[in-house]
């Protein structure tokens, strides 16, 4: 099932001050050239999240998800990001191959 609705309304709340990236995310996003600045925009002003997928979240009250900003049919940003008052960058890798496939893929159970 796609969250994108439901993760596009609750993202849009966020200011760039509350958006938390990881050490994990932030040396992942230095390694392939993403831009932190871009990654908090896109989480501030998600015009290109076209999946979000729900995932397992490890605690009570967070909610996690999958989520995938697309650029163009070759190239997107896919973000593992945490929800708990706070916004939460766990991971971001960036896809440079057909990517909706492989999102609609995850999306299906």
């Amino acid at each position: 099932m796609n969250y994108k609705h439901i993760v596009t309304e609750k993202l849009k709340k966020y200011k760039k001050e509350d958006i938390i990236i990881t050490e994990h995310a932030y040396e992942q996003a230095i390694f392939r050239s993403i831009n932190i600045d871009e990654i908090k925009e896109n989480i501030i002003n998600p015009k290109r999240l076209f999946y979000a997928i729900k995932q397992t979240a490890q605690k009570e009250g967070e909610e996690k998800y999958d989520c995938y900003f697309g650029y163009s049919k070759t190239q997107c940003h896919r973000y593992a990001i945490v929800i708990n008052g706070k916004c939460i960058v766990c991971t971001a890798i960036k896809i440079n191959r057909r990517w909706q496939h492989i999102a609609e893929k995850n999306a299906k159970f």
